[in-house]
């Protein structure tokens, strides 16, 4: 299981370590449950790691409109493991995607301040 946060913006948090070689960071990055990637972060932390460019991708915003993103290969520490994921590129604060939450169950406490709980469910069939 794993727990963050409810900030005063109402925004659901957690923090994560990024892996890439001999590189580690941890940041906080805010639950989207509109998102469907992995992890979004700045191209700044991607630089800081030396996260290497897999390939780009378009994505459909909130707004409707399309853009292209790089994503880029990273390993992250996630509920007690070590796991490869995509990292999409975004000019955003760091956000935890619905791909990242597959087979867990997320609870929140919607108070600033509030609980934010990260558990696996019991075995998820691959529909």
């Amino acid at each position: 299981m794993m727990q963050g946060y409810v900030n005063i913006g109402y925004e659901a948090v957690i923090s994560l370590v990024i892996k890439h070689d001999s590189n580690l960071k941890s940041i906080n990055a805010v639950i989207d449950t509109g998102f469907t990637g992995f992890l979004s972060l700045p191209q700044s932390i991607i630089d800081e790691l030396e996260l290497p460019w897999s390939y780009s991708d378009f994505a459909t915003l909130g707004d409707g409109s399309e853009t292209l993103f790089d994503i880029h290969d990273a390993t992250i520490i996630w509920d007690g493991q070590f796991r490869a994921i995509e990292i999409n590129s975004a000019d955003t604060d760091p956000l935890l995607g619905m791909k990242m939450l597959r087979g867990f169950r997320l609870q929140v406490d919607t108070v600033p301040g509030g609980m934010v709980k990260i558990e696996a469910l019991p075995l998820v069939s691959e529909s």
